[in-house]
């Protein structure tokens, strides 16, 4: 199946413009967060004409089970499949604690079966040190040569 791209920077664009729409401040907590900005990407797939799942799982060859994804966005058509989903669109982990970027990486690219390779991955997540992008960049390069997706990755530096 041919893949579908999507302009990954123009959704990183409306992100960071839509910020503060958010209304976070520092006396929210982590969870806060992580709610409202799945929210935000779970709403703009629904308008995208994408249904949306927050806490989907897809099947993890390597572990030997299921795994969660943040939210992942569908495409449904009636007119082509009655029964099934034609692919998964979009695969977002977002990530608070500094010593899980690897894991995130690797929920985003997983072994799993053909079905659930996303076509578009996007990975929001907190870091140390400016010194681990390129660490983390390489991994993702590497993850990545089979699975072919589509990848924004939104490194937050405290």
């Amino acid at each position: 199946m041919e893949k579908y791209y999507f302009n990954l920077m123009q959704f990183f664009e409306g992100y960071v413009r839509n910020y503060r729409k958010l209304n976070l401040s520092k006396l929210h907590n982590r969870s806060m967060f992580t709610k409202r900005e799945i929210d935000y990407f779970a709403n703009l797939g629904e308008m995208l004409g994408f249904d949306a799942f927050i806490e989907d799982s897809k099947f993890d060859k390597s572990k030997g089970r299921s795994r969660p994804m943040d939210l992942s966005w569908w495409k449904w058509d009636a007119r082509i499949d009655e029964e099934n989903f034609l692919y998964l669109a979009l695969h977002l982990e977002i990530e608070f604690i500094f010593n899980k970027d690897v894991e995130t990486i690797e929920k985003l690219f997983s072994d799993t079966e053909e079905s659930y390779i996303p076509h578009n991955v996007i990975g929001i997540q907190y870091i140390e040190s400016a010194d681990r992008i390129d660490y983390l960049n390489d991994l993702i390069l590497q993850k990545n040569m089979f699975q072919q997706s589509n990848c924004l990755m939104i490194y937050r530096l405290l």
